[in-house]
Order: structure tokens, then sequence, then C-alpha cells
């Protein structure tokens, strides 16, 4: 042992430290004394081994004093460098202390030859322990800054290198250009290295190789620019691209398109990847390319010349919706889709429903040159006074012209019908004149006449004759002395035989006429004497005013055209003969008496209108109805966090410049420093009205005023993700409290309209349901018991009294349709309980059994071909499924995991298709996202930071791909997620009525009629009421599970 110690301290003091390891040395020092320990204790009475154990354990112990030394320098780290630096430190504390220099120490070191231990401790290196041990941490951190900076140089070579990294190119269409991609990998690796590099620049230790990290700095920002604006050159010549490859917009933008084709010719000269040249290599080297010179002063270039190009490109678009500023309402996609196919009139249609609010689409002559007609949605046909030739002068090639004259045209032809109605009104009798004019058309001259007879009869003190002959007990209507058909008669035709137009006519005017009637009670109840009470003064009143009959506010001078003025109390608006198209009409009641007073006069002083109150309360509806009364465009938009004064500044230049109005859905969602900026937006064009100008500057663009336009804003206060309205924002709106509707009153409306004689009582009853239901049921988070749940109820009892005409009685089709709509989402507990609220309110009405036909049989094949089950339970569901869907187009299947929520629906889609018929069962196209698996952004979209350009959503891409999807096929846009406010919020008016997706761009894009919104999730927890009102409920509990089929 004691020998071979001593060939070890021989070889560890004559020997290179460079060639020793600090790490052995120390485990061999320290083995060997506890070696020479054990042995002294073994050889306890033998006194010469005993002896040598004590020398060896001495030897060891004198030669510990060397470790510091030894654990200093003996490490890879240190190089010739450091030694020189420890020695000209020692020297300088020796001169410091002694005085003497470094030629007078008797030490002869050859750095070359090696510095071994001996060499050290002769120079006295032992009295210099902390310098050795400072330098030698030194070195080691030194060491480990370039080792990292190697290896990080290293990975980012082999990671941007031929093959190791998906960054190469592909080709795009066939325009023989190649677009970079696999960016987002390289460019997240570029961020990684970048940090890593300048936390060693940024390291104490640093100095020996601060040129090299430098160097290797400067190499990736300059390469991470240079990706930066590549990107963006590509992502904006891709945006750029398919708008000047149309003829059109390069007819209409020469210098602009000069621009973009010279930036397009000069790219594949200086980009590899991108020309040609890119066929022979798929993959790039980044590194190379990084060594081209000057790429990233021509791609900067060019994304200089190509923001010039899109500058250009977006002022020509607004010279274009300021000519005609309902385009002002689309997104700047939609218009460039118009603008590109100007040489194509016809390829208008499709957008005709976005500029007007009643026109699907216009009817041309056989040459596609003159438009003839309007047509709405609902496949009414109204023909022109005055025919539009897109062809003729300078409209041609030039959309916005033509469609300004659609405009004017339809607005004539609105007034010349109105005018002819109300003279045949006189001549013929009512029941054949309902059907012969426009659904609009019909509503608005009977409210003249109405209101004509009502004052009339005020006048003359015969209110209780004129209420018999029109009210309760349905007697003989008198209007004019001649003896005409009777609400009831409107009802009675209702339940027979009937065009769609004629039903949807019918159905409205039965809704307007009922609230007429009960109007008229009200006042004979009052003991009204005189026209100029309030009580007749506070009805919405109609009067029919011909050409030169009034002044007009604006110009102070006779009227030149007829006109029909709209008043309520002290406030009177003129009719706006927008075509409408034959759409329902909202059931007046009380509270909506209320809003209308409210926005009504809100308009007259140049305010605009705030309804504000809980879900499902009316406030959209009823600000859409008053709309619709008043024959104006109202564009409702649903507001979310993400607008921005941009975005809501270009609504507002359309809102002036049409004369539309507008409802701003759930605005105080809206971030507060917006708003504090919409306040700004908003006086600026009250003001502009109140002055009476014709034309204003409003965000430093000139506008033409047209002062019937209106700012209409709804809130749900309390609600999550909503801010309080500024000050100076609240003073320019006139509140209205919406809070309980007359729901037994809506009812009854609304079965009298769809053809039920029995109304009053079968509402009362459905009404008295979800009252009981909300009292005695357990409370889910998933249960609504208020107006939307009512309004399911009386749509599905609509549909069952169109199937079954007379042939059931009104009692059943009711329960019946209480049971489709509300079953379905209860629990399994609370199902006895509300059986037993609807058996007490309908006492001895047995239902019928349900019949599905075919399709039963074909939901019990489709589930054994998915190897299921087809228990009575599971088939019960799916059933309940397509009920719920049948009234509802949004939906949502609630329950726990393995609760059998997808398979019911691939079941019953699986069966729609079997006995698909082409009218109501048809084949079904799932679309299916996860919500929460992408950013609020990546779902409906965003803008970017820097560009502001819109990028669109999945969401966004997957509804207008439906709403342009063959109608032959049911659409389920299927989000399977959990549901919370921050996102299901911005889809209110998706799940609505308004049926419509808004989108931050200021697209609006339209659910199809065969489209259906479906979410399955595990429960609403964080939903807001709000969205659970909207939704018909389908739940699902682990008991309806179905097993599968060993």
């Amino acid at each position: 042992m004691a020998i071979d110690y001593n060939g070890c301290e021989e070889e560890w003091l004559t020997g290179k430290l460079a060639n020793l390891s600090a790490v052995e040395v120390e485990q061999a020092v320290d083995d060997n004394y506890k070696d020479s320990y054990k042995a002294f204790k073994s050889f306890e009475g033998s006194p010469n081994p005993q002896k040598v154990a004590q020398e060896l354990r001495s030897a060891v112990q004198a030669f510990k004093k060397n470790m510091p030394i030894i654990q200093g320098l003996c490490q890879p780290a240190i190089k010739t460098s450091h030694l020189l630096q420890l020695f000209e430190d020692a020297v300088r504390d020796v001169t410091n202390e002694t005085g003497r220099q470094y030629d007078d120490m008797d030490v002869d070191i050859d750095m070359e030859d090696g510095l071994t231990l001996t060499m050290c401790l002769e120079a006295g290196m032992l009295d210099h322990v902390e310098k050795v041990e400072a330098i030698s941490t030194s070195a080691q951190k030194q060491h480990g800054l370039k080792v990292g900076l190697g290896d990080g140089r290293g990975r980012s070579q082999r990671a941007m290198a031929i093959g190791d990294n998906p960054f190469g190119t592909l080709p795009y269409k066939n325009t023989g250009t190649f677009l970079l991609k696999g960016a987002d990998d390289v460019q997240a690796l570029l961020d990684d290295h970048i940090i890593k590099t300048q936390a060693v620049r940024g390291s104490p230790f640093v100095k020996p190789i601060e040129k090299e990290v430098k160097d290797w700095e400067a190499k990736l920002i300059y390469i991470q620019d240079l990706l930066e604006q590549w990107l963006m050159v590509q992502r904006t010549w891709l945006y750029l691209e398919p708008i000047f490859s149309s003829e059109d917009i390069v007819r209409q933008m020469p210098d602009e398109a000069k621009k973009f084709q010279a930036v397009d010719k000069q790219r594949p000269q200086d980009a590899p990847g991108m020309s040609s040249d890119c066929r022979a290599h798929e993959v790039i080297q980044v590194l190379d390319v990084s060594e081209i010179e000057n790429l990233l002063l021509h791609f900067s270039d060019a994304n200089k010349k190509l923001d010039q190009i899109q500058k250009c490109l977006n002022d020509y678009l607004e010279t274009k919706r300021l000519a005609f500023p309902r385009f002002f309402f689309l997104s700047n996609d939609e218009l460039l889709m118009i603008l590109s196919q100007t040489k194509d009139p016809t390829a208008v249609q499709p957008h005709m429903g976005k500029c007007f609010e009643g026109i699907n689409k216009v009817r041309f002559d056989q040459n596609d040159e003159i438009i003839e007609a309007m047509l709405s949605v609902e496949g009414e046909v109204v023909e022109l006074v005055h025919q539009v030739n897109v062809n003729e002068g300078d409209k041609k090639g030039n959309v916005e012209r033509w469609l300004l004259e659609v405009q004017d045209s339809m607005i004539k032809t609105l007034t010349k019908i109105m005018g002819d109605s109300v003279r045949a009104y006189a001549e013929t009798s009512r029941g054949q004149w309902v059907l012969e004019w426009p659904g609009q058309v019909v509503i608005a001259v009977d409210n003249i006449y109405w209101t004509q007879e009502v004052a009339e009869a005020i006048e003359k003190g015969k209110l209780e004759d004129y209420y018999q002959a029109t009210g309760f007990g349905f007697g003989e209507w008198c209007a004019r002395q001649v003896c005409a058909s009777q609400l009831h008669d409107l009802v009675e035709l209702v339940r027979g035989e009937l065009s769609k137009l004629a039903r949807r006519t019918l159905t409205a005017m039965v809704t307007i006429d009922v609230h007429n009637r009960d109007v008229v009670g009200s006042l004979r109840d009052a003991k009204i004497s005189s026209a100029k009470d309030f009580d007749w003064m506070a009805q919405l009143r109609y009067y029919w005013a011909p050409t030169g009959s009034i002044i007009m506010y604006e110009t102070q001078k006779p009227s030149t055209t007829d006109n029909c003025q709209v008043s309520i109390i002290n406030a009177t608006l003129l009719y706006g003969f927008e075509y409408l198209g034959n759409s329902d009409r909202l059931v007046v009641t009380p509270l909506t008496d209320r809003c209308y007073r409210t926005l009504m006069g809100a308009f007259h002083l140049f305010y605009g209108g705030a309804p504000e109150g809980p879900a499902g309360t009316g406030k959209t509806e009823s600000t859409k109805d008053l709309a619709k009364a008043m024959s104006v465009q109202c564009v409702v938009f649903n507001c979310s966090d993400g607008l921005d004064y941009l975005a809501m500044g270009k609504f507002f230049k359309g809102l002036a410049s049409s004369g539309a109005w507008c409802c701003f859905d759930e605005f105080n969602r809206i971030d507060l420093e917006v708003l504090s900026v919409i306040a700004q937006q908003v006086a600026c064009i009250q003001e502009a009205i109140r002055m009476k100008k014709r034309r204003f500057i409003f965000e430093e663009t000139e506008l033409e005023l047209i002062p019937t336009c209106a700012v209409n804003i709804t809130m749900n206060p309390g609600y999550a993700g909503r801010s309080e309205l500024p000050d100076n924002l609240k003073a320019l709106f006139r509140p209205c409290a919406m809070m309980v509707p007359d729901y037994a009153l809506i009812g009854e409306i609304v079965l009298y309209s769809v053809g039920f004689g029995n109304a009053k009582p079968l509402a009362a009853k459905a009404v008295a349901s979800l009252r009981l239901g909300s009292e005695q049921l357990s409370s889910q988070d998933h249960y609504d018991f208020g107006m939307r749940a009512l309004k399911s109820i009386l749509v599905a009892a609509g549909q069952l009294r169109k199937k079954f005409g007379s042939s059931r009685a009104e009692d059943i089709l009711m329960l019946s349709a209480l049971n489709d709509v509300n079953l379905p989402k209860f629990t399994s507990n609370d199902i006895p309980l509300f059986l037993g609220i609807t058996g007490d309110l309908f006492p001895g009405t047995k239902l019928p059994p349900s019949d599905y036909g075919k399709l039963i049989n074909e939901l019990e094949g489709a589930a054994r071909a998915r190897h299921l089950q087809p228990k009575a339970s599971f088939i019960h569901k799916c059933t309940q499924l397509w009920e719920t869907i049948m009234v509802r187009h949004g939906l949502m299947v609630v329950g726990m995991n393995v609760s059998g929520k997808t398979e019911v629906e691939n079941v019953l889609s699986a069966a729609l298709a079997a006995v698909a018929d082409g009218d109501l069962y048809l084949p079904c196209q799932i679309h299916k996202i996860n919500p929460k698996s992408i950013k609020q952004g990546q779902l409906y979209g965003d803008f970017d930071e820097n560009t502001h350009e819109w990028t669109d959503g999945i969401l966004a891409l997957t509804v207008r791909y439906t709403a342009n999807a063959d109608p032959s096929h049911r659409q389920w846009i299927m989000l399977d997620g959990p549901v919370d406010a921050v996102w299901i919020e911005n889809m209110n008016t998706v799940l609505d009525d308004n049926k419509k997706l808004c989108l931050n761009s200021g697209e609006i894009i339209k659910l199809s009629p065969v489209t259906t919104m479906m979410f399955e999730v595990e429960d609403l927890t964080f939903a807001s009421p709000a969205t659970v009102s909207r939704c018909g409920m389908v739940f699902m509990e682990q008991v309806w599970t179905t097993a599968v089929r060993r």
C-alpha cells in the first residue's frame, strides 16, 4: 500500500497537471487516508507494520495540503493563458508585499513542457490558494460558456440544415411561385437560441469569447429579421395575388397592378427558394440563405412597396363604399369578391342579402342586363317600377352605381305599391286584399286604416261599437260600413290550405291585428274621448301622406313624393320604404310598447336607444321589430371584447351615409378604452344630424349624411365580462329597462296567428307549466324557463297545428308541444314531476303515440351497424334530439362522459341519411371542432397587431362553408368541448333569431336554413343565462349509456 502510494505521489508531483484528473487524485488521496487509518488499527500489537501505516498516514495528510492547487489547476478548462495570469497575479502580490521582482524569484518555469505540481510548490502557490481558486472558477465558467455557445451553434446549424427540419418550399397553385413552409419551427428555434446567446453575452466571464458571441448573436438576429420580412412579403403577396389576378381589379387600379407586378417579378431573382429554382431544392439551408448579400434589404424594400399597394387598395375600397354606403357593412374580402367580378352582374347575387335587409336576390332578364324584380328569402317577388339596366352608361363595370340605382328603385317601388294598396283597400274585400299585396305593404296599409278608423271612432264617441265590431267575440268588421273579414276569419284562413307566402302574411297580420284589437279594448275601458288623449297618442300610429301634404324636416318644403308618417306621442318619423320581405312580426306587449316609445322619443331628439335587461326579455327583437315597423334597414351586430375603434368607425360610416339603423348587441362587452372612443364617434354623428348638415367630416372622411340613421345598443348588466359605460357615452342614449314580458299575452297572440282558436287558455297553461317547472323542479345549470323556452313551445305547437290541422284537438297539440320541447332537457328525477304538472293542467288529455314512420327502424339499424344495442331509452334520446333540432337551430347535448352523447348524434345522422326524402329528412354533414383546443382568435379570427390584416378563424371558415353549402344536406356544426363565457358569448347573435355570426372584421355570415349549431358539453357551470336561454337542451344521463355488443 505504501509503495503504491509513493509511486502515485511521485507521479502527482512531477507529472503534468494537464494530464491529471482532480477527481481521481482526490479520490485516491481519500482512499489511502482511510486505508492507512484502518491498517493502523488492524496492526495494533505489531510495531513495525503499524509504524509504516502511521508514516503513510502522515504522508497522505501532508499531501492533502496540495489538494487546493490540484483541484484548481487540474481542470480541462485551464489553459496556458490562465496559468500565465495566475503567476502574474502571484508575482504582483509578492511585489506589493516584499518589493521583490519576478526575476528575483528562484523559479524556472517552462510552460511549453507543462506545469507540474512541484513547480507550483516551488513557486509558492500554496500562499496564493485564493488566486488559484478564483482563476479556476473563472476558467470553468468561460469554458462552460464556450461549450454552451458551441453546442448551441451546432444545434442551430444542424436544425436549420438540409433534411433535419421541415423548412422548405411548396408550389403555389400554377403560378410558378414557391412558398416557404415550416418556418414556425425555425422561428421558435431562433427565439430560443437568441435568448440563450444573449444570456451568454451578459455573463461576467464572457470576455475571452465576447467577439465570437456578438458575431453569432448578430447572425441569429439577422436570420430572424430576414425570416420576418420574408414571411411578411409572402403573406401580403398571398393576399394581393388573387386580387390582382382579376382583370376587373387590374382595369380599375392599373397603377397599383403595375407596382404589384414589378414586386412579383423582382422576388424570384433575389430570393432562393421562392423562384423556379426551388424545384431542385425542396429544403432550404437557412444559414446559406442568410449569406446572400442584401437579401434582407430586398425584402424590406418589397414590404414597403406592398404596404403602399395595400394602402392604395384600402383607399380604393373606401371610394367604393362612399359611392354605395351599404358596402360599409361588408368585409374587405366580401367587397373585393364583388369588385373582382364586375363583368358578371349576376355574381353579386350571393351578397345582395348583406346589402339589403329583405332582398335575397334580384331577377335579371334573359340577357342578364336588366334587373326586373327583387326576391325575398321567403320567395316573395316584387316587380320593380323602374327597371335597372346594369350595362347602361357608366354603370357598366361599376357595381356600386347600379346597386345604388337598385336602392332608389326599391324605395320608389315600395312607395308606389303602398299608394296603390291604400286605394285598393277601399275597393276590395279585406280577405281578398290581404292575399294580393306584399306582406310588408299589407301590414303597413292595415295599420294606416286602423289608425284612421280608431281616431274617427274616438272623435264620434263610437269606440264601444268599433271594439264590438273588431274585438273579442269576432263580430263584423264595420270599417267603411262594408261587411268584411274578421279576425276570426283570418284565423280560420290560417288553418286552411295556403301557400307559404300567404301563410306568413296572414300570421304576421294576425299578430298585429290581435294587438290592435287589445288596444281598442284598453281605449274603451279608459273611456277615451279625444284623439289627443295620451292613451291613444302613446300608440304607434300610421298616417298616409300624399305628395305635397307635409313639410319635410330637412328642406322645410312640401314633400315631392308620397310618404307615410309613423307617430308615437309627439315623435313622428317617416316610413323608410326599405323592402323587408315577408317576415314575421314580434308580438307587441306593454313592455314592447314602452320600448317603442323610448326609442321613438330618442330618435325624435336625435339620441340613440339603449334597451337593457336580463337575457330573453326582447331587447334586440324589439329594436329590430320597430325597424320593421318603420321599414328601415337594421344591422344587428354582436359585440365582443375584440372590437376596436377602427372596426366600429367603419360601421358608423355606413350608418351615417346610408341612413340605416344598427343594434349593437351585448354592447358593454367592448373594452372600456374602445367605448371612450366610440362615445366621440357617436356624438359626432348626432351633432351633425342636429345641425341639419348634408355632409360632415367623420374620422377624417367627408360623408354624406342621411338623418334617418340611428345607433341602438343592448346590454345585459351584471353578466360576466361586461363593463360599465362611460358617462359621456351614457349621455348619448335613452335607456329602457326590459325586465319581464307578458308571457301569457305573447303565447295567446302567437297561437292565434298559427291557427289556434282556443288560444288564451292554452297560452295560460303553457306559461303555468314553465312557472311551476321553475318552482318545483330541481335547479340545473342547463334549465331555462324563460321567454325563449316559451317561444320554442309555441313554434312546436304551430308545426303540429300545420301538420295535423283540425284532426287533433288543440289540447293534445299543446300538450305534445310541451312534452316534445321540455322533456329532453330534464333529469330522470324531474320528468315525473313535470308530467305531473302537465297532467294537472291538461286533465284527462291522453296523447296518441308518436309516429316517426321509417325513422325508428333506421335508428335501430344504425345503432346495430355501430355495434350498439338499440334499447328503447337510447332510441328515445335520438328522437328527442331530432325534435329539438326541429324547433331550435342552436342546441346543446349535455351529459357526463360515457353517457352516449356522440353515439346519439352519429346514429341520428346515419338514420336521417337512410330515410332522406329531400324535404324534412336530409342527410347530415357534421363539422366537429374542439373550441378549447385553440385560442379565441384562431376560433373566430383576428387582426394582425402590426398590419391590422384580418385572418379568418376555423369557426368562421366552417360557418361560411355551411352557409354556401348544398341545401340538400343538413349541416351540423358540432363544437365538442367545455362552454364558458370567454368564447361562447361571441355566438349570441348566431344562437338567437338573428342567426348571424358577427366577426370583428365587419363580416356578418348568416346561417342557412339547414345549418344547426350543436354543442357537446359535460355541464354548463360557466355559461351565462344569455347562452343557456338561446339553446335547446338534450340531457344525457349515464343511465342512457349504450352497451357495446361483444
